[in-house]
């Protein structure tokens, strides 16, 4: 089968043929993999940027943690039925010998990520634990169920900042972790949800097509001014950062509310320095979010459910696998927002 593989430290990635994955395990089944979004940690590990370095003994390794698929085998002792169309919670835990997904007795030991540590989804077919796949309902089809993992990681975010009703939030970065962001601040009951980029029309346009009207460019002057402008001079509630990008935080501490919180989501290659005196004087908060919980997930796809169509302007491009290293350029050249490939 045609895979999507690391294979070595550097640049780049290859489309190989593989061995088919076999017979699940015990308590393991067997996805066939439908749609599978080329997320940004995905893009730095093609580009190897730095952050990913914790990768190098666990190459060759497929790539992909944001899929979708339906099982099509099941190993004794599954709890997952043959037919059911799922999403693959991508953490899992090695030990003993065999893998399992976390909350089941045998997860002690070396804690992977299914498509960065551990083969993934830019394949046909590959075996999970049964417990790591979650069921979809009929409204999520398999584009949108591939969306899980990116939403479920902004949910995380927004839950670590304490998004509450009526509060102003400043979102940095408009890609698909800052899209999600302001989706589930909105969802979590944000009165304002302001995105800040840079540059980036083709993600602009598509906040647009999600609603989001309050979008400014730091490109076009200073944050502060863009921002404070929008909301008439009041400091915003709540930053959430997913630039990846360590001066986009200083520059929204001057915005933010005396005790507000920032929450920074971004993977850093770079230190962040930090004003220390006026950070104390006004008592903000800094927090860190990274990755998700399966209550996250659960949370995602009911919403999901609810509202599918409200959340499909997020995918700008669909390819198949074949083309996956196209989906790539496009996603790192930033003339995408969401690519999904389709095995």
């Amino acid at each position: 089968m045609l895979a999507l593989r690391k294979t070595q430290a550097g640049f780049g990635l290859e489309l190989l043929n593989t061995p088919d994955p076999g017979a699940p395990g015990s308590a393991e089944v067997t996805v066939r993999v439908e749609a599978v979004g080329i997320c940004g940690s995905d893009v730095h590990a093609y580009e190897w940027t730095d952050g990913y370095q914790h990768m190098v003994p666990y190459l060759p390794v497929t790539m992909g943690h944001e899929f979708s698929g339906r099982v099509v085998a099941a190993g004794a002792g599954a709890a997952v039925a043959v037919g059911t169309r799922v999403s693959v919670y991508p953490r899992v835990v090695r030990g003993d010998g065999s893998i399992a997904w976390p909350g089941d007795p045998r997860a002690r030991g070396e804690r992977l990520t299914i498509g960065l540590t551990t083969d993934g989804g830019f394949a046909s077919r590959l075996n999970v634990p049964a417990g790591n796949a979650l069921p979809l309902p009929d409204p999520v089809d398999a584009e949108l169920g591939a969306l899980v993992e990116p939403l479920a990681v902004a949910t995380r975010a927004v839950l670590v900042g304490e998004v509450g009703l009526g509060d102003t939030v400043l979102v940095l970065g408009p890609g698909t972790i800052g899209q999600g962001l302001a989706l589930m601040a909105r969802a979590s009951g944000a009165a304002r949800v302001i995105v800040a980029g840079r540059g980036d029309e083709p993600r602009y346009a598509v906040l647009r097509a999600l609603g989001f009207t309050d979008i400014v460019d730091v490109g076009d002057g200073p944050l502060a001014e863009q921002v404070l402008s929008i909301t008439g001079g009041k400091p915003v509630d709540v930053v959430l950062e997913a630039t990846g990008h360590p001066p986009s935080i200083t520059d929204a501490l001057p915005v933010l509310k005396r005790e507000g919180v920032l929450v920074a989501a971004g993977i850093h290659a770079a230190p962040l320095s930090l004003p220390l005196t006026a950070f104390v004087r006004n008592r903000h908060q800094l927090r860190a979010s990274h990755g998700s919980e399966p209550s996250d997930w659960e949370r995602v796809i009911a919403i999901l459910a609810r509202e599918p169509e409200a959340f499909r302007p997020m995918i700008t491009h669909r390819l198949p696998l074949s083309r996956g290293l196209e989906g790539f350029e496009l996603a790192r050249q930033r003339a995408a927002s969401k690519v999904i490939l389709v095995p």
